[in-house]
Formats: C-alpha cells, structure tokens, sequence
C-alpha cells in the first residue's frame, strides 16, 4: 500500500456538472439536456490513485475530461495544485497543460498516424517549447522511451507498425513528456489482452513510484482498479454513490450497486457461495433522470422515500463516504452475506 499523502490535495472538485443540451424549445430556449456528470465531489493527493468505476454510460469518462476542461464543464469548482483551475483564460490554461495530461482509451485513435513515434512523444515539448535544441528533445525522448520499456530504435516508425500494448507504451510516454502532476486514465487497459494488461498496470506503478505522479484511473473492471487504486469512486447516472479507500470499500461495500457491482466479479472457486445480486430493469436515461435516488428504480432494497429524497454523500466510516437513504441499516455481516 503506497504512503497516503496528508497534507492538502493535489485535486479538488466540488459540485461538478456536465450537461449537453439536445434540444431547444420555444425561441430556441434550451429545455432538455443529458446530464452526463451531474454534482460530484472528490480529492486526489499527490501521488495517490483514485480510481472510478461504474457501468457503461454513467459519465466516468465525461468527468475526467471535463476536471480537464478537455470538454467545459456545466458548474462546479476545480481547483488544483492551490489553484482554482475552472476560473483559467484559455491562455492561461495552455501554461498549466503541463500539469495535467490525459491516456486515451484507444491506443491507435489516439496516436497520429502520419508521424513517427519520436515526434509523436515530442510534441508536447515542441507546443510548451520544452527544449532550447535538437538534442536536449532527442534525449529527453530517449530517457521517454526507455522509461516506459521501448527501444530507442524504434523512434522513427509510425504508430500502425506495433501491437496495442506497444502502442499504449507510447501514449504513456506522450503523456509523462512534460512531468505532468497528475494523469487521467481513460480506460488504458480495456482494449489490451490480459497479459498486456497486466504489464502496462505494473508499468504505470512503477512510475507512479519514480515520479510522483497522481492518477485518476477510469475502468470498469473492478479487479484492476483494485490492483492499482489508493480509494475507490463508484458513478452512477452521473454521480458518485459511493468513494472509500479501496480496502473499505471492497471489504465493506455499503451502496446496493455497489455489492452489486463487487458481486459480479468472476472468482476462480467453483465451490464458492457467494451470491450473484442480479438488477433488474434497465439504466435510467440521464435526459429523464429518476426523482429521488438515482437508483431506487433497480435497487432490491428501495422503500417509498427513496423515491422522493435525493440522499447526500455521507461519512459513514473512516473516509468512507456513501449516498444511501438507509446506508446505516447495513450492517458489516449483511454486506458479507450480500456481496
């Protein structure tokens, strides 16, 4: 377990909203909108991983982009490294790039293919205008490539010319170019077979250990956030339902997705009796949001109320936060039972 960093974050987002708008009413007036990312609250230390699960769709990659300001967001305050980040010009924002640098889920989309794998490591250098010479950039994208377990030869062949994992290799060391602080991980290992992934998960840990550097890792796949993630934040339809240091979190899961999310992980024992929690009934859409609890409409333990209040991220345990109704009615031995 890595040192948890005690003194301010690195990462602060309060109240943080996304919404598209996809349709305009009478005189253009906007009246629908699809509320991706809709109020979420979380800190990243320095050095810490968090790490962000939940279904397809429930706005994990939205919220990553948008701490980014990739893509603006709706409302909400995000200030990082003691600044507040949300209020930057764009002129201003370009400085801080630096800071913050992103891994794309695809690792061929999102490499050009009409420029070599050294120009493609460089470019953020060449855009902050990193290096005085030629020669600074060709060694500091030398120590890149040896960094992320590439050889130096192959700096001069293009993107199409490796497998996904190499490929990831290079999109790693792109974003490790500037000596960001922090690095969002749009699902980086989803598209790479399993043995990949485990080499590129270890990768990003022993980098991590070098340099310093925060993640926040998106994934859907519960076990590999385990592996990597200092706490855990569990989205749905836009939301944090659930954050704790992930050994709390995966031992005591307190939100009903949750155990059910935890319980649709494979294990390897034939004999084991843990039960499946099946939900039934399809995911709201995020244009028509459910009153109330955002889940109640598939939860196997919703009650009238938490159809009519909407329930707050609460302290329920040490930095173990929940957004339940009825979150104090679960007790340690029926999450045991449950998940």
């Amino acid at each position: 377990m890595k040192e948890q960093n005690k003194a301010a974050p690195l990462l602060e987002v309060q109240g943080l909203k996304k919404w598209f708008l996809v349709q305009k009413g009478l005189f253009g007036r906007p009246n629908r909108y699809v509320k991706a990312v809709n109020g979420v609250d979380f800190t990243v230390g320095a050095g810490e991983t968090l790490g962000v699960v939940g279904e397809s769709g429930c706005g994990k990659s939205t919220m990553g982009r948008s701490v980014m300001r990739l893509i603006e967001p709706t409302e909400g305050k995000i200030r990082f490294d003691g600044e507040d980040f949300s209020a930057l010009t764009p002129q201003e924002l370009r400085k801080r790039r630096s800071d913050m640098q992103i891994i794309f889920q695809d690792p061929f989309a999102s490499l050009d293919p009409r420029m070599t794998v050294g120009d493609i490591i460089a470019e953020p250098m060449d855009i902050q205008r990193l290096h005085a010479n030629r020669s600074e950039r060709e060694d500091h994208v030398i120590e890149l490539c040896r960094l992320v377990g590439l050889d130096p030869d192959y700096l001069k062949r293009y993107a199409h010319e490796f497998s996904g994992g190499q490929r990831q290799r290079i999109g790693i060391a792109r974003s490790l170019a500037l000596s960001p602080k922090l690095i969002v991980c749009d699902e980086p290992v989803s598209a790479l077979d399993v043995s990949i992934q485990a080499q590129v998960i270890n990768l990003m840990e022993e980098i991590q250990q070098k340099r310093g550097v925060a993640y926040i890792f998106i994934s859907h796949d519960l076990s590999v956030v385990k592996y990597i993630s200092d706490k855990v934040a569990v989205m749905y339809l836009g939301r944090i339902v659930e954050i704790a240091p992930k050994h709390s979190l995966y031992d005591h899961a307190t939100h009903p997705y949750t155990q059910a999310l935890l319980s649709a992980i494979p294990i390897a024992d034939p004999d084991s009796k843990r039960r499946r929690i099946r939900l039934e009934g399809d995911i709201p859409s995020p244009m028509n949001l459910p009153s109330g609890c955002c889940f109640h409409t598939r939860c196997p333990y919703a009650t009238p109320e938490c159809a009519e209040n909407e329930p707050e991220l609460k302290l329920i345990g040490k930095d173990h936060y929940c957004a339940c109704l009825h979150a104090k009615s679960y007790s340690s031995a029926d999450q045991a039972e449950k998940i």
